[in-house]
């Protein structure tokens, strides 16, 4: 057996026999650049104390791995396409080590955010040449298996990147998060030039670079405003955003109509199925990367949980994903695809519907049901729209049409995060006010618990820690009339405390709640848009049939 694969798979007369074995290493390298996100939401408290960091500079250390992410995609999934698929896959996980090796090294919050925009532009490589080297691997009746399970490994990787940073963090700082990386990206590369065949178009045509320029124009400008207004407000930085964002995305359709040979033909998101199959994508992380970002600060600053034992209950999520994944592999060959994601995208809104009942008296269990419900939904909308995408490209175009799906993803869970954030943070502070007013708190104090949760609970601490010093001092002091002039400051002050500190869970708790509200009424009606584009069940039907008859087909010629 050769040590490296280098016989591609179209060269053969038969499926590849390590097909499987080649996916896992391509959901490996899925899991990585997810989870380098979703472990983040709990390393920033360690991160910011260490460092320092401002409101502002936490957002770009997050936000600086979005932002070349979701830009770079489209072209370098047409280079991956015309060059090598695999090598595109190797040259991302070698950039995304080395990112991840820049940010353990790391000393200064512009240090990490460098080091996060080079895994950024690691992953933009990564993400498309996993779903068409998926895509050219597998025979077209067993792409929607493979991809089945390469978006449930999406929705593990949400889960299991709080998971694997909490346990990191109880016994090592937060650079470790960055670090564990490197292992990963080494087993995957060795795993990809062993298991994976291959591939690349099989045409030579130029690319596109114009229309690749453009591309990275608009949707950068688009990403970078839905990060800058909402967070920062809608100074001259978030405008001309905006500005670029329009003219770049006008020119860039222009010049695809006209080109012969486009990077993107946008003609294709005239066809509904096309078309619905990205908006279900799009809405449904704006959903999950919303949901996510409140519900694991409300785990952990409300409740109290550390950032293992957050990671860990966020696990039902995950499980229900691979539940939900398996019942599309049932029931979308019986019903039909626009009735299996308008279902998922209903359990969505669901989820979202429920989390509107929490208050300041909700435990654990109050989310459970949601976070199973948001699996189920994941599971059984995502795989048949992410399959129906790239079944809209041709093998020359698999790279493209990975972007394509990874750029409707990544869109939506930026606006998830910006709209939904943006309006978390909004309610919380409304809500702050309201329960506040009347206190006998410094106005400075109250200005600053208003910025977010966390700084809400450093305060209450902060006037909890002064009681105890007034307290301790009253003990030590000779003079009883001052020692008892202590001991009244600092019953007031812990009295204080533990108002400021039920204020801010229960402002917390009514933001998570309208929050919610608002979440599921977008995806409601996002609900009701998807199912009036996506084809009509015979239709559907009839394409799962095909792809049954072929899969019959392969068997039989595999058997003889």
């Amino acid at each position: 057996m050769r040590l490296v694969m280098n016989e591609p798979v179209d060269r053969t007369d038969r499926p590849y026999a390590r097909r499987w074995w080649a996916l896992l290493v391509l959901c490996l390298s899925l899991l990585i650049i997810v989870m380098a996100n979703t472990a983040l939401t709990v390393a920033a408290p360690d991160m910011t104390r260490d460092l320092g960091l401002s409101s502002a500079d936490l957002q770009w250390v997050i936000d600086g791995y979005t932002v070349p992410y979701a830009a770079l995609m489209l072209l370098l999934g047409a280079i991956g396409d015309k060059y090598s698929r695999r090598g595109a896959l190797v040259l991302g996980l070698v950039v995304f080590a080395g990112g991840a090796v820049g940010g353990y090294l790391a000393g200064s919050s512009t240090a990490v955010i460098a080091a996060r925009a080079v895994m950024g532009v690691g992953a933009a490589l990564i993400m498309p040449a996993t779903l068409s080297l998926l895509a050219a691997t597998f025979p077209r009746a067993e792409r929607a298996k493979a991809i089945t399970l390469w978006t449930a490994t999406a929705g593990l990787a949400i889960a299991a990147g709080p998971v694997v940073a909490g346990a990191l963090l109880r016994d090592h700082g937060w650079s470790s998060t960055f670090l564990i990386n490197v292992p990963i990206a080494v087993l995957a590369i060795i795993g990809a030039l062993v298991l994976v065949p291959p591939s690349k178009a099989g045409h030579h045509d130029r690319i596109d670079y114009v229309g690749g320029l453009l591309s990275v124009i608009w949707t950068g400008s688009l990403i970078y405003m839905i990060i800058e207004g909402p967070h920062f407000g809608w100074g001259v930085k978030a405008v001309t955003a905006a500005v670029l964002a329009g003219l770049g995305l006008v020119a860039f359709v222009a010049w695809e109509l006209r080109h012969p040979r486009p990077i993107l033909d946008v003609r294709r998101f005239t066809d509904r199925r096309f078309a619905g199959s990205n908006l279900a994508v799009a809405l449904f992380f704006l959903a999950v990367f919303g949901a996510f970002y409140y519900l694991t600060q409300h785990l952990q600053f409300v409740l109290g949980y550390d950032a293992l034992e957050t990671g860990v209950r966020m696990l039902p999520l995950a499980g229900a994903v691979f539940v939900g994944s398996a019942l599309t592999g049932w029931l979308t060959p019986r019903v039909g695809m626009k009735l299996t994601v308008t279902a998922g995208m209903v359990g969505g809104t669901t989820a979202l519907a429920l989390l509107t009942q929490v208050d300041a008296g909700s435990a654990y269990g109050d989310f459970v049901a949601p976070l199973v419900i948001l699996g189920l939904a994941i599971g059984l909308a995502l795989s048949p729209c992410t399959d129906a995408i790239m079944g809209a490209f041709p093998e020359s175009e698999l790279g493209v049409g990975g972007a394509v799906n990874d750029t409707s993803l990544e869109l939506g869970g930026s606006l998830g995060i910006a709209i939904l954030g943006s309006l978390l943070a909004t309610s919380y502070g409304d809500h702050l006010t309201d329960a506040t007013t009347g206190s006998k708190l410094p106005a400075s104090a109250l200005e600053t618990a208003q910025d977010s949760v966390g700084a809400g609970y450093a305060v209450a601490q902060g006037i909890g820690d002064k009681a105890h010093q007034l307290a301790a001092q009253a003990a030590r002091t000779s003079d009883p009339q001052q020692a008892a002039q202590l001991k009244q400051q600092a019953a007031q002050l812990a009295s204080g405390a533990r108002q400021m500190a039920d204020a801010v869970g229960s402002s917390f708790s009514d933001a998570v709640a309208h929050t919610s509200l608002v979440g599921a009424v977008i995806l409601g009606i996002g609900t009701i848009l998807v199912a009036v584009l996506l084809p009509r069940r015979e239709a559907a039907v009839q394409a799962v049939q095909e792809e049954k008859a072929e899969e019959k087909e392969l068997a039989e010629s595999a058997a003889g």
